[in-house]
């Protein structure tokens, strides 16, 4: 589990760019570090309730970074980087039952010239995660992307030339919210990386979703999803 400190309650107000939005906070309008660059633009609505964590560095440019927001009663958290820390726990934990117990889990693991989020030792075996954070919902399914991801195609591909070389590989979609009973690729936003997301499933890449437990103040691994590829 992910736990913030101090949390404080404000109300959005619009977004400025990709890093910086302007909420509510205390009667006063602040400006505030988005730590999320996706669209967010059915989450990030004027007036919505959001949470917001003060910065821990005094002579930081932006006194507070948002890091949730709630949307028809269920707290979504959006901090890009919570799915990373999560995942890792869970997996020291023995909590993925895709994957087991691993001997050793480790971040940013190198794989020929490039790096994936996670990796793990298991029964003599090397396996590699790349984790994706989901904050889009439509109906009941949770989509990914919510915007073009070229970085994230690059990602799945090198999955797919791992596996082939005798490791595992495994893209771990955390879905951080609860409510969706489904996860799929977003094709219609991002096709090239919907058609190699079903690629790598079919030439042995794990493809998992879970949901999350949020709350304002924490994120932990919630439960599997049905994931449907094209």
């Amino acid at each position: 589990m992910l736990v913030y400190e101090n949390v404080i309650r404000g109300i959005f107000r619009q977004r400025l760019n990709r890093f910086v939005a302007e909420a509510e906070i205390g009667g006063a309008v602040e400006r505030v570090h988005v730590r999320n660059t996706g669209r967010l633009r059915e989450l990030l609505a004027p007036g919505a309730e959001v949470y917001l964590i003060p910065s821990r560095n005094p002579s930081a440019k932006y006194k507070y970074a948002l890091v949730a927001v709630r949307r028809g009663g269920i707290v979504v958290n959006i901090d890009s980087l919570a799915p990373n820390a999560v995942v890792f726990e869970a997996l020291r934990r023995g909590q993925v039952k895709e994957i087991g117990t691993p001997e050793a889990v480790r971040r940013e693991v190198a794989y020929g010239g490039s790096r994936f989020d996670l990796g793990y030792e298991r029964n003599g075996r090397t396996g590699y995660v790349e984790v994706k954070g989901v904050t889009l919902a439509k109906g009941d399914a949770a989509l990914f992307p919510d915007a073009p991801t070229v970085r994230g195609t690059k990602h799945i591909r090198e999955l797919i030339d791992a596996v082939e070389n005798g490791r595992e590989g495994v893209v771990f979609f955390l879905v951080q919210m609860k409510g969706c009973r489904r996860f799929a690729p977003h094709a219609e936003m991002d096709r090239p990386f919907a058609d190699a997301l079903g690629e790598a499933a079919r030439r042995g890449v794990r493809v998992l979703a879970y949901d999350a437990r949020v709350s304002e103040s924490s994120i932990a691994l919630g439960d599997p999803l049905p994931v449907e590829l094209p």
